[in-house]
């Protein structure tokens, strides 16, 4: 069974959560794996360490887990897009749109350098809304984004055509 596949296995679909209709993807059981958990990292990294990402950012709160751990893997930094009111410095703010509300998030103004070179973290693409907004964020903050990867994509929800000309990965994906 090749990575994808082993990845795949391991994420549990719970029907009607957070609210009756949504499909949710569990990946608990792939964090609670630790071989499956390095072979997540292992390929977020290659996929960012071949992006020539010099700093890497995750998106509240998955990403993070993903996020840091590459950021770690890789010897970078590392940034979290949080949700709004939980970054303590001056901050920049995005709105999205998600399948179930509305949300906001914020990245600290000082984040990256001008120009550099930032890989972004999430566990899931779906309608690319929370992706979106943290893509603006990072651009505002005058970075330029290598790629956008994903542990899970959502194909049939049109995130990555939501995103544009960012470069997207995702290492496991559902129609």
């Amino acid at each position: 069974m090749d990575t994808t596949a082993r990845l795949k296995s391991a994420i549990r679909d719970i029907p009607d959560f957070p609210k009756p209709g949504i499909l949710f993807r569990d990946i608990t059981p792939l964090l609670a794996d630790p071989v499956l958990f390095r072979e997540a990292i292992g390929e977020f990294s290659r996929i960012c360490r071949a992006s020539g990402a010099e700093k890497i950012a995750g998106i509240d709160a998955r990403g993070f887990l993903f996020g840091a751990t590459v950021a770690y893997d890789l010897g970078l930094g590392f940034v979290p897009i949080r949700k709004k009111g939980k970054l303590p410095f001056h901050t920049i703010t995005e709105s999205y749109d998600l399948e179930y509300g509305s949300s906001e998030v914020e990245i600290h103004t000082d984040a990256f350098r001008k120009g550099e070179r930032v890989a972004l973290i999430d566990d899931l693409l779906a309608t690319g809304g929370t992706a979106g907004a943290a893509i603006k964020l990072i651009r505002q903050a005058g970075a330029s984004l290598v790629t956008a990867t994903f542990l899970i994509e959502l194909s049939a929800l049109g995130g990555r055509a939501a995103l544009g000309e960012t470069p997207v990965v995702a290492l496991v994906s559902y129609s």
